[in-house]
């Protein structure tokens, strides 16, 4: 079995003179990529980095970023992404945590990084400016080719930090290939020429597309940033086959057209994952993409576990329960619902996703104790609350750490968000606890209304209590205009909108 590197060696040779990066203008043949990449390996080498020691990096998508890609793997150097939106501690952090040597950074970002990197004893800073295609060229492109072994770490990669501090996970070579064979075993083949649009940065979700795609011969095209308003033109206009979108991407788009259908004869596979999708928003979606949905669950930790694809997702109609589920184990993974004790539970009962694949981590990085506690027995305990059905199908109901014990019941904030989902007027919704007298802790949703619609408090509460039942329907209602904040990644940072209702709290939990 090939190392990653030398697996993108291959493609790179086999396919020498087909486009295989677009980006800001600038077309580039898998020829061309390759040597750019050799030269960057060679110019980190000649840093005073080795083999096995870790380089970070804090860029937008870009025909740089193609570069450091290939550049970090044929060094034999273990890529560590940096998160564009995350603060400079948080910077800091997964810095110092990996022990990086080197960080690459964008010109733009380069003042971002400026107080953080001062301190840090041994860390040289890299910034791409103006003079980089200069200094670019002044390194040779003859192929460093260090040893590399199957079971040496490949990449390490940040857990979105929703739950607290984020966490360096990290792949080796071996987990990262067999990752990549399992995104695409389900989806349709990619073709010689066939084009992926990124417009997520390639550090984080849309990455996992980059190397298949490179792999079997197609073109990866690297966006700045994501616009919804032409996204379904660019799509027809530039022939895009592939994209990986999170649930609040998909949303905006439908919504710049306005619902409709769309004609797009080259599009294939539209990969949703990273967070859970409504009912609502899948259907819509699915009116505007057609069969071009899938679906993936899985973690940082380990990915992909189960998968959905459009006919198996929808076929059944819109009022089938499989609407909202997560999918089926894929033949690779293995994926359990265990209590509180690590015991497996009967299907149908809730309780914590536990989940085992090819392509999962080896551990924390530098973090032996949460390295144990996450994994038991090679399985990963994913900190999801869920449920299997007699067909096989997950259903993610919620985070551990975000449940809501009101009275004595345990609400899963998922279950309303999902309820209030089905209410045309609501944009978005995120549902949380906070301190109740009575109860101890009550749910609080907090509900983006959609443009020009009304939508008063009554109605979300009548909503969840027609739909879950009287227990279970939020205590109260706060509307906002502005969109929800999110985390570097995408996801809706329910505890930042928490945080302020538990200020004084000694703790945030509170007894009844």
């Amino acid at each position: 079995m090939l190392d990653v590197r030398s697996a993108m060696r291959r493609s790179a040779g086999f396919h020498q003179d087909l486009p295989a990066v677009v980006s800001g203008g600038r077309q580039l043949t898998y020829g061309q990529v390759w040597q750019r990449g050799l030269r960057l390996a060679n110019a980190l080498l000649a840093a005073g980095l080795r083999a096995g020691d870790r380089v970070a990096v804090l860029e937008d998508n870009c025909v740089e970023a193609a570069d450091f890609f290939i550049g970090a793997a044929a060094a034999g150097l273990i890529r560590v992404p940096l998160y564009r939106r995350n603060s400079g501690e948080a910077h800091r952090h997964m810095l110092q945590g990996t022990g990086c040597k080197v960080v690459v950074v964008s010109e733009e970002y380069a003042d971002e990084l400026a107080g953080v990197t001062d301190d840090i004893d041994g860390l040289t800073v890299i910034v791409r400016d103006s003079g980089y295609e200069d200094w670019l060229a002044s390194f040779p492109d003859d192929d460093p080719d260090p040893e590399i072994g199957l079971d040496d770490v490949f990449i390490i990669r940040h857990s979105a930090g929703t739950t607290g501090r984020a966490k360096g996970i990290a792949y080796t070579h071996r987990a990262w290939l067999n990752t990549t064979r399992d995104w695409f075993y389900m989806l349709p083949p990619v073709e010689l020429g066939d084009k992926c649009l990124h417009v997520g940065p390639i550090s984080h979700g849309s990455g996992y597309l980059f190397l298949p795609v490179w792999l079997a011969g197609g073109c990866n095209l690297l966006d700045r940033k994501f616009e919804a308003g032409d996204f379904c033109a660019r799509i027809a206009r530039d022939e895009i086959s592939w994209f990986f979108a999170v649930p609040t991407m998909v949303a905006d788009i439908v919504d710049s057209v306005g619902g409709k259908p769309q004609t797009l004869p080259s599009l294939k596979a539209v990969m949703l994952s990273a967070a859970p999708i409504s009912a609502r928003t899948a259907l819509a979606a699915h009116e505007v993409f057609g069969d071009t949905l899938f679906q993936m669950y899985g973690q940082t930790e380990a990915v992909p576990v189960s998968f959905m694809g459009p006919k198996e997702w929808f076929s059944a109609g819109p009022d089938s329960p499989r609407i909202r589920s997560a999918g089926r184990v894929m033949p690779f993974a293995e994926l359990d619902i265990r209590d509180g004790d690590n015991n497996s539970l009967p299907v149908g009962e809730t309780g914590e996703i536990a989940i085992r694949c090819d392509g999962q981590m080896t551990g924390i990085w530098g973090d032996a104790e949460q390295s144990e506690r996450r994994l038991r027995d090679g399985w990963v305990l994913t900190g999801d609350i869920g449920r299997l059905d007699r067909n096989g199908y997950l259903y993610v109901v919620d985070r551990v750490d975000d449940m809501i014990v009101s009275g004595g019941f345990n609400i899963w904030p998922a279950e309303l968000e999902q309820a209030i989902q089905s209410i045309p007027a609501v944009r978005e919704v995120v549902v949380f606890g906070v301190p109740h007298e009575k109860w101890g802790e009550a749910p609080l949703a907090t509900v983006v209304v959609a443009a020009g619609c009304d939508l008063d408090e009554e109605t979300v509460i009548g909503t969840c209590r027609q739909l879950l039942g009287s227990y279970k329907k939020p205590a109260s209602v706060a509307f906002r205009t502005d969109p929800l904040p999110r985390s570097p990644v995408g996801k809706i940072q329910r505890k930042v909108l928490r945080e302020p209702y538990w200020a004084g709290e000694e703790r945030r939990v509170r007894g009844a």
